[in-house]
């Protein structure tokens, strides 16, 4: 039976869908070298200590996925492509850092680069191995029964000035742009990019604050999400906070 021509429309477009959702971009990766199993706690993200550890570890630097800490945070499903060592699952990892190497897109953690391996035997083989060819796709990010959590760095300085980076945000949107708003009378400022993931302000405005944080797509589409919870009044260096929101995965 002949499909009508609408029918035939939704076919195609499922069809160009999956085939974009399931596309990979060869490249290259090796690993940190002369470390542990994690990453490192001094990333060019800005994530310290929570960026060696989150993702049970399986984190990597990257080089021109970096993208001048817009990368910072993004997941990406790495595999290696020799068939005698590596599984088809390979390994989703988390943005940390920035490094490059020889032809290399990813820099991974120890931890991260045997995972990609179908054993432990095939795991000891790709780390001798050190540099291996690879594909790799954009993936969301996923942190079941996290919100996004607002870290103040630790050279913050209350009330002058105030820097922090953003963890556990799902989905596989960049956040692009953070506006720090008084709550009392919504009197919003543009926040700087630091470096990497770190938001700054040399002037934070007084009282309770509430952020607001826009949420772009390779699509092109943009959105504002804000925040349940507010930063204290007395915010402190080294302190977390609950933001109360997640992003839908």
């Amino acid at each position: 039976m002949a499909l009508s021509l609408p029918s035939l429309l939704i076919l195609l477009t499922t069809l160009l869908l999956t085939t974009e959702a399931t596309t990979f971009i060869h490249s290259r990766a090796a690993y940190y070298p002369n470390s542990d199993e994690h990453g490192t706690d001094v990333g060019a993200c800005g994530f310290g200590s929570f960026g060696a550890t989150i993702n049970g570890g399986d984190v990597s630097a990257a080089s021109d996925l970096y993208r001048d800490g817009v990368g910072c945070g993004d997941c990406y499903q790495v595999r290696c492509t020799n068939s005698h060592y590596c599984s088809d699952k390979g390994v989703t990892v988390v943005i940390t850092d920035q490094g490059s190497g020889p032809n290399t897109d990813f820099i991974l953690s120890r931890r991260a680069f045997g995972r990609m391996a179908q054993t432990n035997d095939a795991a000891a083989s790709l780390l001798a191995l050190g540099v291996v060819d690879i594909e790799y796709r954009r993936v969301s990010c996923s942190y079941p029964n996290k919100n996004i959590t607002i870290k103040i760095d630790e050279n913050s300085n209350y009330p002058y000035y105030l820097a922090f980076v953003l963890w556990y945000q799902q989905g596989d949107k960049d956040i692009t742009a953070v506006q720090l708003c008084e709550t009392q009378n919504f009197v919003c400022k543009l926040l700087d990019r630091s470096y990497g993931a770190v938001w700054t302000t040399t002037s934070p405005p007084s009282g309770p604050l509430s952020l607001r944080m826009l949420l772009s797509g390779e699509d092109g589409d943009e959105s504002w999400i804000v925040p349940v919870n507010n930063i204290p009044e007395n915010w402190k260096a080294g302190e977390t906070y609950d933001t109360g929101v997640q992003i839908d995965i």
